[in-house]
């Protein structure tokens, strides 16, 4: 085999190879970008507004209720939308009536 035509056959390969990873990656980019579009359609848009009461999720601490604050008053924190859940303070606990259980004494047979 001539050894200029093996270089040349060698060459084309490696340009081909070079081609499909290029391809590859493209086609990953795209992949990323479809899947994060899909992802961001399905997450639930949170508003929240000064002066509302939230409950705060610390991984420390668990929740805890805390009142958004004001811009102006320089009392201002930034933290993660999904760590907040909306705090409702009209919720209202329901009195349980209370069932004895009787006790029954040993089957006889």
């Amino acid at each position: 085999m001539d050894i200029d035509a093996a270089r040349i056959h060698r060459k084309l390969q490696l340009n081909e190879l070079e081609e499909i990873r290029n391809e590859a990656y493209e086609n990953a980019l795209i992949y990323k970008e479809k899947t994060k579009v899909a992802h961001d359609q399905m997450i639930r848009g949170k508003t929240f507004s000064i002066g509302q009461k939230v409950l705060l999720f610390n991984s420390r601490l668990r929740l805890f209720p805390v009142q958004i604050q004001s811009l102006n008053t320089g009392h201002e924190f930034k933290v993660n939308g999904h760590c907040l859940k909306p705090y409702y303070e009209t919720f209202e606990e329901h009195a349980m009536e209370d069932i004895p259980l009787h006790v029954v004494g040993p089957i006889e047979a």
